[in-house]
């Protein structure tokens, strides 16, 4: 990665955190080589805060960290991308982000599940669920799949939302599970239900 600290004249590049699994936007700080060594090195953001004139680790007074993910450099190769996972709020206000935006899963989490699904099957590590399901094949899986959604139909005539959104994520993560299993993603389901819309 061949970053351009040179091209704002101080040394410095802009750094966007992105939460790895909600993609939403925590903060942006600045990195000097240095900053970005030491980032890269322990897996947790550090900046260079002009305020501070000094090297910053996200979180180390707060314990609010931030843990790497992955980084990626723009196309100018002078802005980054972090995608990070935060522990705690991001913010020094409290807040979940910079930005005061509250930082909950939403749809988009489903992404990152079917990422980490796609994850298991290629690498089918011991203990794991997910890896057993694979292990067993179409008709376990799809049995899975038709107890979950029986199990969410039972919690919605009941009147019990807990057990009923409990089952319900059993029903999509099974399904999840099975769409990698034949060779495809949630976002092959979006993509129908969005031909649909229109």
């Amino acid at each position: 990665m061949k970053i351009d600290f040179d091209k704002l004249g101080n040394g410095l590049v802009p750094a966007i955190i992105q939460d790895a699994s909600t993609n939403k936007v925590l903060m942006l700080g600045f990195m000097n080589q240095e900053a970005f060594d030491k980032t890269q090195a322990e897996g947790k953001v550090t900046f260079f805060s002009r305020t501070k004139n000094r090297l910053w680790t996200k979180g180390e007074e707060s314990g609010n960290f931030l843990n790497v993910v992955s980084i990626l450099l723009d196309c100018d190769d002078d802005t980054l991308l972090i995608k990070a996972n935060p522990v705690g709020p991001t913010c020094h206000t409290g807040a979940d982000t910079c930005f005061d935006e509250k930082n909950v899963a939403d749809v988009t989490f489903l992404s990152f599940l079917q990422d980490f699904i796609d994850k298991r099957k290629a690498e089918m590590p011991e203990g794991s669920y997910t890896t057993s399901l694979f292990k067993e094949g179409t008709r376990r899986i799809t049995q899975k799949v038709g107890e979950e959604a029986i199990e969410t139909v039972i919690g919605a005539m009941a009147n019990d939302d807990e057990n009923f959104l409990y089952e319900g994520a059993d029903l999509l993560y099974h399904l999840i599970v099975l769409l990698t299993h034949k060779g495809y993603r949630i976002e092959d389901l979006a993509k129908e239900l969005k031909k649909r819309h229109q």
